[in-house]
């Protein structure tokens, strides 16, 4: 073979190359040797350096924005284990939320919230149970497929009675702690929803809308503290003619 004939043939292999063989390989390797579990438990004795995922909802399909944050997850798990310490890897899902329901509501072709308590809220929650775990299988894929070393086997649900608990139990510790205090603050409401929504929630697409409402004013008498019935004032407060900020309306009148 002379040099051209090598030159093309390396240029050849090249073309050919199948990255995706190559992976599935490689991830055919590490399930036949197990290496996920021998990775993980290498250093098993150690100084241990917990870590407990902040679970995803796998009610839809993961998006590129999830490979992104997985593998940053992954890349300080794997730096303490190169420093030595023990890092067991716990995942998780998350089965609670807005998502969950508006998921549902869609699939039910549900408009608003009387929908739902006409269909019946355990009925309803029933049908959410069910759902959160739709696209389970498509995230353990993503997960294996980006390389991420994490036990998927034994995972914790946040429907679990068990976390629940827990999560009562820290707060309980907090409170006797007086880490809690009751106060005041100010969240995004979603009507429609009849529900305060989280920034996440909100960051997930707010629409700003415009509807049709009447506003009417209506005069004060002596029982508002007026010192003269017969010289009513206009009220600076105005009604809105739609629910449900009417009932301190109708409890001044």
């Amino acid at each position: 073979m002379n040099e051209n004939d090598a030159h093309a043939a390396r240029a050849n292999s090249q073309l050919d190359f199948n990255f995706v063989a190559m992976e599935e390989t490689i991830l055919k390797e590490w399930d036949d040797r197990d290496i996920i579990s021998k990775s993980i438990n290498a250093n098993k004795g150690a100084e241990l350096f917990r870590f407990i995922e902040g679970p995803p909802t796998a009610n839809g399909s993961p998006g590129v924005h999830h490979v992104y944050a997985r593998v940053i997850k992954d890349l300080f798990l794997r730096y303490k284990s190169m420093r030595g310490f023990y890092v067991p890897r716990v995942s998780g899902w998350d089965c609670h939320g807005l998502p969950v329901e508006i998921s549902v509501e869609k699939e039910l072709q549900f408009e608003d919230k009387a929908r739902i308590e006409g269909y019946g809220i355990e009925r309803f929650n029933n049908v959410c149970r069910s759902s959160v775990f739709s696209h389970i299988d498509e995230w353990a894929e993503l997960t294996k497929r980006i390389g991420f070393f994490i036990d998927l086997t034994t995972p914790y649900t946040t429907m679990d009675p068990h976390y629940i608990e827990s999560v009562w139990w820290s707060l309980k510790r907090l409170w006797e702690r007086d880490l809690i205090y009751e106060g005041h603050y100010v969240v995004p409401y979603c009507p429609r929803c009849g529900t305060a929504l989280s920034t996440h929630e909100v960051a997930q697409g707010y629409e700003t809308i415009t509807e049709e409402a009447a506003f009417v004013k209506f005069p004060l008498s002596d029982q508002c503290g007026l010192p003269d019935p017969k010289k009513p004032t206009w009220s600076a407060r105005t009604r809105w003619g739609q629910e449900p900020r009417k009932r301190w309306l109708h409890q001044g009148l």
